[in-house]
């Protein structure tokens, strides 16, 4: 059972907006990688919800699983009972579990289903078309600095930067910063492909491995699926084939070129970066401090995309990102697009007085804004909070 007294955790963001949707008639979605606190938000979710009937159904128990697939509306109800919040962990492992929630939805009235899972790739496989207009989705990643920062404050995150930059956001490593290495390499070793195997038969893991690593060390360079096959001794297609299932697992994403006017934008390129600042150092087994580094300004530019990435999945700000380059080297680290305007944003390490947004960016789109993005202003566009 989830349920625990005397709950004392930092508050994540969706809460507020989770909690609102309770008992609307929908199920909810929960998904996110591995050790991003799934459990620890239902407990908080489960405390907010004083004298409901809980019926926690963990997935991972054959007997759960199987008390779930092919059964009757008859059946469910027998499996509920009472219950009025019912949460079903790891629902991807059911089979047809799409079919099993739309009848709990469709046949029970007054319970709330929250169905979590750490595969965006096979849970919302199974459960879309079941759900279509059933379901409230949300994504749950590690920390956001906007969560630390309401939970301690804004000075506090400025001070811990450089840890963040190494050691990144996973709710154990902040929370035991002294064994953030060891348990860094527990997370990559146990956790960080055991999703991506259930999911497929992976003949030649170590092709996995070797990508990511590679991708590790091109974190805030344009990648080319040609050039890694060639590395790696692959062809593009399973490069591709490989960075679509790190992406469905949480471990990394990409951000396309945005190309609409300019004749030698670049059109069909692409950056990746990784979620968390931790995993991809651990994938490269280097935890050096930033003095003895050299490659600070990559690792800032991962740190703030993925932030400000949490940002606006979790203020629910609709934008499409790239970022954007000319054949000629000009470019622009990150953009987000708006309401039919262009927010630019370079990334800087150290401040640079003659970083400027580029001319032919400019005159092509007339509606944008531009910021420049540095350790002294970064929070400024990653928490709500008045700095």
């Amino acid at each position: 059972m989830f349920l625990e007294n005397n709950i004392d955790m930092i508050t994540r963001d969706i809460y507020e907006g989770v909690q609102k949707r309770l008992f609307q008639g929908k199920a909810i979605l929960l998904t996110g990688p591995r050790q991003v606190g799934k459990t620890t938000f239902l407990k908080q979710l489960i405390a907010g919800t004083v004298g409901q009937q809980v019926l926690s159904l963990n997935c991972d128990e054959p007997d759960i699983r199987i008390a779930l697939e092919n059964v009757t509306s008859t059946q469910l109800k027998a499996l509920i009972g009472k219950h009025k919040l019912i949460l079903i962990d790891e629902a991807q492992k059911v089979s047809n579990i799409g079919i099993t929630l739309k009848l709990m939805v469709d046949n029970m009235e007054d319970i709330q289903i929250i169905a979590t899972g750490s595969s965006a790739f096979d849970l919302r496989d199974k459960l879309n078309e079941p759900l279509t207009g059933r379901k409230f989705e949300y994504r749950l990643f590690p920390f956001s600095s906007n969560e630390l920062i309401s939970h301690t404050s804004i000075l506090e995150e400025r001070r811990l930067l450089e840890q963040r930059l190494i050691y990144g956001m996973y709710p154990d490593v902040v929370n035991h910063s002294s064994d953030a290495i060891t348990l860094l390499k527990e997370l990559t070793n146990s956790y960080l492909f055991k999703d991506i195997f259930a999911l497929r038969d992976l003949r030649r893991p170590d092709e996995l491995a070797r990508l990511l690593t590679a991708l590790a060390l091109q974190v805030g360079n344009e990648v080319s699926y040609n050039e890694l096959g060639q590395t790696l001794g692959i062809d593009k297609e399973t490069v591709e084939r490989y960075l679509e299932l790190l992406e469905k697992v949480f471990v990394v994403f990409r951000l396309n070129s945005f190309s609409r006017n300019v004749r030698n934008e670049l059109k069909k390129s692409r950056k990746v970066y990784f979620f968390d600042n931790g995993v991809r150092n651990a994938v490269i087994n280097n935890y050096a401090p930033l003095a003895l580094r050299n490659d600070t300004g990559a690792l800032f530019e991962n740190f703030f995309i993925s932030e400000r990435r949490k940002y606006i999945d979790y203020q629910c700000i609709y934008a499409n990102t790239f970022f954007w380059r000319t054949h000629a080297q000009q470019e622009i680290d990150y953009i987000e697009e708006r309401n039919g305007v262009l927010y630019a944003f370079e990334i800087k390490w150290k401040e640079n007085k003659k970083c400027r947004l580029p001319g032919a960016f400019a005159e092509a789109y007339p509606d944008h804004a531009f910021e420049i993005i540095t350790p002294a202003n970064y929070l400024n566009f990653l928490t709500l909070a008045e700095i």
